[in-house]
C-alpha cells in the first residue's frame, strides 16, 4: 500500500518534443518558452527527433544550449540523416572537396554548418581540409553530441523516431526500381541493424503509416524529417504544402499532422520560421 501511495504521489514525466531545428536556435527558445519548458524542473525533459543541425544560422549556440540540457540530463536526442550527412561529409572530405558548391552537401546546409562551427571558410576547406577536418572532429558536435544520440527512444506510450521505424522493404515485384513498392511492418524493428535504421532516417513517415499502415500496435510513434504540410496536403487535402508566405491561415500549414498512432512535427522551419513543440507527459 505505501508504495501505491508514493506511485501515485510521483509525477509523470513531461516531455517537450520537437524535430528538425536545423541550427535555428532562437526559433527553438522561442517555441520552447511559450511551451514553458523549464531545465530546472526535474520533471522536464527535452526530446529532439533528429536533424539538429544544417540550414540554420546558430550552429554555435544550439551546440552549446544542448550541451547544458546534456550535463544536466536535460535532453534526449535521437539522430536524424542530417547526422549521418555531416558525418559522410567529414569521412570523404576528399570526395566533396573538389566541386564543393556542387555537391548535396553544399545545398543541404552541411558545408554551412561545418563552417560555423569550426570556424572556416569555403576556401579554409577546400585548401586544408586535413586542418577543417581535425577541427571538426573535435567540436562538442561530433564528439560528444552525435555520439549521445539514439536511434529510437521509447515511453509507455509513444515512440520517437527521425523518419519512421525500420520496415521490411519488398523490391521483388519491380527489383531494379530505386523505390520500392511495398513496405511491411516489421515486428523485430527495435533489434533493426545500423544500415537499416540509417535507410529509415530518410522515410516518410506519414506515408508509411497512412498508405501502407505501418505503425506500432497500442503506441503513436512522433516523426520529424518530413515536413508535416506533405500530411494537411497530400494525405488530408486540407491546406498547400507550401503556400505562399504572409497569406492568410499559411502557417496551419505547419501545425503538425496527426493521425492514429501517428504525430509529424517537422514544419520546415527555413521556409516557416516555425518549430513545432508537442508537449506529452509519460513513464
Amino acid at each position: 500500500m505505501n508504495n501505491f501511495r508514493r506511485y501515485l504521489k510521483r509525477k509523470r514525466m513531461k516531455y517537450f518534443v520537437v524535430a528538425d531545428v536545423h541550427g535555428f536556435y532562437y526559433e527553438l527558445i522561442n517555441a520552447l518558452n511559450e511551451k514553458e519548458f523549464n531545465p530546472k524542473d526535474e520533471n522536464h525533459k527535452l526530446i529532439v527527433c533528429g536533424d539538429l543541425m544544417d540550414r540554420g544560422p546558430e550552429a554555435v549556440q544550439l551546440q552549446n544550449y544542448i550541451l547544458e540540457l546534456m550535463e544536466k540530463d536535460k535532453v534526449v536526442l535521437i539522430k536524424g540523416n542530417h547526422e549521418d550527412l555531416i558525418q559522410d561529409f567529414l569521412i570523404n572530405i576528399g570526395v566533396y572537396t573538389f566541386r564543393i558548391r556542387d555537391t548535396h552537401h553544399y545545398s543541404n546546409g552541411t558545408v554551412d554548418t561545418c563552417e560555423q562551427l569550426a570556424g572556416m571558410s569555403d576556401y579554409d576547406i577546400l585548401h586544408n581540409p586535413l586542418e577543417f577536418v581535425t577541427k571538426m572532429i573535435n567540436t562538442p558536435f561530433i564528439k560528444t553530441i552525435i555520439p549521445a544520440m539514439k536511434n529510437y527512444f521509447e515511453t509507455e506510450n509513444y515512440i520517437f523516431v527521425h523518419g519512421w521505424i525500420p520496415c521490411i522493404v519488398d523490391k521483388t515485384e519491380y527489383p531494379n526500381t530505386p523505390k520500392p513498392t511495398k513496405y511491411e511492418y516489421d515486428p523485430n524493428w527495435r533489434s533493426a541493424s545500423e544500415e537499416q535504421w540509417e535507410s529509415a532516417r530518410w522515410f516518410n513517415g506519414m506515408e508509411l503509416a497512412h498508405k501502407h499502415k505501418i505503425k506500432e500496435p497500442g503506441k503513436t510513434i512522433v516523426c520529424g524529417h518530413w515536413h508535416c504540410s506533405y500530411g494537411w496536403a497530400e494525405i488530408r487535402q486540407e491546406r498547400k504544402a507550401f503556400p505562399q508566405k504572409n497569406r492568410k491561415g499559411w502557417v496551419k500549414s505547419f501545425e503538425p499532422y496527426t493521425e492514429e498512432g501517428l504525430v509529424a512535427l517537422d514544419a520546415c522551419t527555413s521556409y516557416s520560421g516555425i518549430i513545432n513543440v508537442m508537449v506529452v507527459e509519460d513513464e
